[in-house]
């Protein structure tokens, strides 16, 4: 082996194995691989340099550990001012990965970790793709969740290589492929272990060079019934008829991406792929422009800043290593806890008063992995494996051994003190406890600690092993060691973790509280349990407020609003509507009666019109769903804006990810901040008055929104990039 001369910008090492050129990518001082226009510049005179050197193929590999390419450059993408600019960018691409597909040597991409956006466009238009069978080894074309579409080629390539119907569903989702189903799609031609990638790249590249293997163009496995739909005009009609029948249903029309891959898509197939370029980069262009696409790219870089945040001020300690959890609780939220604890290499000790509980909760964890195990995310062994991690007890035997505590008992300060003295005494001097409430005070509950610089609160939302947001929660006397320490477990559980400080309901559940209270204010008006419902869904919220109070649970929703009115007195006062329900014993989808009917299997069906008579009359009145969206919205705008200007919130960065990720705040408005932003805060302030005005004291502004309107501040820059 022997070094060729190098490319210039320091990303690229060129080297050797005999008549083949091995491309290494690492771009010095980044944690992943991305591309931009400079990286492509540099990787055409890289492909010059080396069809010049007399090497009769090419690998591609990258540098960093566990990654391929993790997709485009998005800063650069957010600096482009036009859509033209943005279609210039585009063409760029789909020109460099055109040359790369027609280059003289052949190019065998050897894919380890993720190979993401344009990671995979480029793989697309190489020769041939190895991939390793690592669990971190994902193929995804994730752009439609930045609200853009793939824009180097990606819309004409994929659906060539493994299928209309495939494609769509990862165009359209942003879904990850697992490299053993990449493989049975014919997404990657082979599949290896990580210590024979390179070598297998090699020899399948000195194979294309001497014509002993073709690139292969043709899906696989689609069977009968995917061959007669995608290989004819009216077959492939149905398909994109039913493709964008999903996407309304599931958008509601808010995210003009994935339709705009749908017309691009078919484009190429009605037109040909060159006309199919040609859609691509045009609408990607568009696509940046639009307030969605600004909104996502804005969340992807607060999430990015986020991860490099330890949730406390400078200097900040080192995490130490959580290796062993106890839990104690093995209900539903314990048994989620320890559910992703597991499949992250944790043991885990679960605790709870008989033996009947504990074997529960141990039969749940296994549910949640069997789950994974039929989706093909987990293999047997694994499973096995992991399952060997998950202990259970009734007393707190191995409780010593804890790095990490977490309570998951029920929202009732007696019983927290009790659990909290019990286990106190039997834990490490160095052992973090954790409560995980939604609205009691940690440091009413640590009031019970010996050691309440040890104590903090770890808000999991549920199902624990679906929800992404984790908020830890720090007193004024929680530990820096304590609090660095959750936030790096948070992350290791694959959680996206905010930092907030002590107060009832601290800030998802008190900001959530005050949205879901107005809709309970309506219902008292006699608003109908659908109108408020759909109107909610029509601004983008995943679900309406009713139906979630039916998937929290209507007695946890009851417990929440007497601890929050009794500290926020009547401005957060329970609607008599919802005091009524809680009153009457409906407990919500667990307990198959709510405000919707529930059949025998759980499935929520129509609205339960029994509710209106526990609730006082099924009299019912038309309220305008304009005067829904806006009470319900501004409630928890305002009190979001509340919880910042009260300490409770540490930034507006860190608000906007809580309620996108936590509680469902539509990811296209970017959050509460980013929609006050978006409004003006003096037009907010102006609604907020006239709604006081008819219902106070609900809706007076907040003294951070006045000021901000009489000064007329953002909370962020108009860059869209959120200060880090």
């Amino acid at each position: 082996m022997n070094t060729a001369p190098q490319p210039p910008g320091g990303a690229f090492t060129v080297t050797r194995d005999v008549d083949i050129a091995v491309v290494t990518l690492d771009i010095p001082g980044q944690p992943l691989n991305t591309l931009s226009t400079s990286l492509a510049a540099s990787f055409g005179t890289a492909l010059d340099e080396i069809t010049r050197s007399g090497a009769r193929a090419i690998v591609l590999v990258s540098g960093k550990p566990d990654s391929f390419i993790a997709g485009a450059d998005i800063e650069q993408l957010l600096g482009a001012r036009t859509a033209q600019e943005a279609e210039r960018m585009s063409r760029d691409g789909q020109a460099f990965f055109d040359r790369l597909e027609q280059s003289k040597l052949p190019v065998v991409a050897a894919i380890h970790g993720a190979c993401l956006g344009g990671g995979l466009e480029l793989a697309l238009a190489c020769a041939w793709r190895v991939a390793t069978d690592h669990p971190k080894t994902v193929l995804a074309l994730p752009e439609v969740q930045l609200g853009l579409i793939p824009g180097s080629g990606g819309t004409q390539r994929l659906p060539r290589l493994v299928g209309l119907q495939r494609a769509l569903d990862m165009i359209l989702t942003g879904r990850n492929i697992r490299a053993k189903k990449a493989l049975g799609m014919g997404l990657i031609d082979d599949l290896v272990h990580p210590a024979i990638l390179r070598d297998v790249a090699v020899r399948r590249a000195r194979e294309l060079a001497d014509g002993a293997r073709k690139p292969s163009r043709t899906a696989k496995g689609r069977g009968a019934a995917g061959v007669l739909l995608e290989d004819n005009p009216l077959g492939r009609r149905v398909v994109f008829r039913q493709a964008k029948a999903g996407v309304l249903a599931k958008t509601h029309g808010h995210y003009p991406a994935p339709l705009a891959a749908l017309d691009v898509v078919r484009a190429g197939y009605d037109r040909g792929m060159r006309q199919g370029l040609e859609e691509e980069a045009r609408q990607f262009g568009e696509l940046t422009q639009t307030p969605e696409a600004k909104e996502l790219m804005f969340l992807f870089f607060a999430t990015t800043s986020l991860k490099k945040d330890a949730g406390v001020s400078d200097p900040a300690p080192k995490p130490r290593d959580i290796e062993r959890l106890g839990i104690l609780g093995a209900g539903f939220m314990g048994a989620g806890i320890a559910s992703v604890a597991v499949q992250q290499g944790t043991i885990v000790r679960l605790k709870d008063t008989d033996h009947a509980r504990v074997g529960k909760g141990l039969a749940s964890v296994r549910a949640v992995l069997q789950e994974r195990l039929k989706k093909k995310q987990l293999t047997r062994g694994q499973v096995t494996d992991m399952m060997v991690l998950a202990g259970g007890s009734t007393d707190y035997s191995g409780f010593e051994q804890a790095d990490l505590v977490i309570e998951a008992v029920f929202e009732d300060l007696a019983l927290k003190h009790r659990v909290l003295r019990d286990v106190e005494p039997a834990l490490r001097a160095d052992a973090v406890y954790a409560s995980n409430t939604s609205t009691i005070p940690i440091a009413e509950i640590a009031a019970a600690a010996t050691h309440p610089e040890r104590v903090l609160g770890m808000h999991f939302f549920s199902p624990v092993h679906k929800m992404p947001l984790l908020e830890v929660i720090a007193t004024e006397r929680t530990s820096k060691e304590a609090i660095v320490d959750a936030v790096a477990y948070g992350r290791r559980l694959g959680k996206t973790v905010i930092v907030v400080n002590d107060g009832p309901g601290f800030y998802t559940t008190r900001a959530l509280a005050a949205y879901l209270n107005e809709a309970g204010k309506l219902l008292d008006e006699g608003a109908s349990i659908g109108s408020i419902d759909r109107a909610l869904t029509d601004f983008g919220f995943p679900v309406g407020p009713i139906t979630l109070m039916d998937e929290v649970g209507i007695d946890v929703g009851g417990k929440v609003g007497l601890v929050l009115s009794q500290a926020f007195g009547t401005r957060m006062a329970p609607s008599d509507a919802m005091r009524k329900v809680v009153e009457s014993g409906r407990t919500g989808r667990k307990g198959g009666k709510g405000f919707y009917l529930y059949g025998s299997n759980g499935k929520k069906g129509d609205v339960d019109t029994s509710i209106y008579e526990v609730m006082g009359g099924r009299e019912r009145r038309d309220i305008e769903a304009s005067e829904v969206v806006e009470r319900c919205v501004l409630a928890m705008v305002n009190e979001a804006a509340r919880c910042l200007e009260g300490g409770i919130l540490r930034s507006a960065r860190d608000g906007d990810i809580g309620a996108v990720f936590g509680i469902g705040f539509p990811p296209f408005r970017g959050g509460p901040f980013r929609y006050i932003d978006s409004q003006g805060a003096d037009e907010i302030v102006e609604r907020l008055e006239g709604l006081n005005g008819r219902f106070p004291p609900r809706f007076e502004p907040a003294e951070l929104l006045v000021e901000m309107a009489r000064a007329r501040r953002r909370f962020y820059p108009a860059s869209g990039k959120p200060v880090e």
